[in-house]
């Protein structure tokens, strides 16, 4: 159920704002008022549902200081992240998020967010630091709403794809300093990117 529900604000189909009523809700998703509140909490966890005293559950609005904050937090641990990875990151995992990418590029945008952190994910797994792990996974969840509005308003498959493939090309050259400002600039150009269009709208 939380699962769907997530689906639904991160794809746009519930924009920011709407009121998400629990009655309604369960009979969307044919259960009972005990799973919605346990999937409205969990969704507050992520940023993605506000709980309002006495109005409720509403999708949570876009919000430049979020994603301001998330790009950094992003970047610094993501950064982390590989430094420690590169030295164990052996070819067949580095084919595997090319793998990753190859897809990327021939699945539908829907699809985009779920495949762009499996691809980061892949790169960053030898680092042997599973806190930081679950750390930059949970900043992925995040971003996935972000990231949605910066693919679709700014037109930015294209660029990220070459950005990611740029990323790849210095791991297999085991360019430690490369990889890193690579991706860096991928994480913290996106953000700024997307800032500017939400500031601006």
């Amino acid at each position: 159920m939380a699962e769907a529900l997530r689906a639904s604000i991160v794809s746009g189909e519930l924009s920011p704002g709407v009121p998400l009523r629990q009655e309604e809700l369960a009979r969307r998703y044919e259960t009972s008022r005990i799973p919605v509140r346990e999937a409205l909490r969990l969704l507050q966890a992520q940023g993605l549902v506000h709980l309002e005293p006495n109005k409720g559950a509403v999708v949570a609005p876009l919000d430049a200081a979020e994603l301001r904050e998330n790009t950094e937090m992003r970047e610094a641990a993501e950064v982390l992240a590989l430094r420690k990875a590169l030295p164990h990151l052996s070819n067949a995992q580095i084919d595997e998020a090319a793998a990753i990418q190859d897809k990327i590029e021939t699945s539908d945008v829907s699809e985009y967010g779920r495949l762009n952190k499996s691809f980061h994910m892949t790169l960053y797994a030898p680092c042997e630091r599973p806190r930081l792990l679950e750390h930059v996974s949970g900043l992925h969840d995040i971003a996935e709403r972000y990231l949605g509005v910066t693919l679709s308003q700014l037109d930015y498959v294209s660029r990220s794809s070459s950005e990611h493939r740029g990323i790849l090309d210095a791991c297999y050259a085991r360019d430690t300093e490369a990889a890193i400002t690579l991706t860096s600039q991928h994480i913290l150009d996106a953000g700024r990117a997307l800032e500017q269009f939400l500031v601006q709208s």
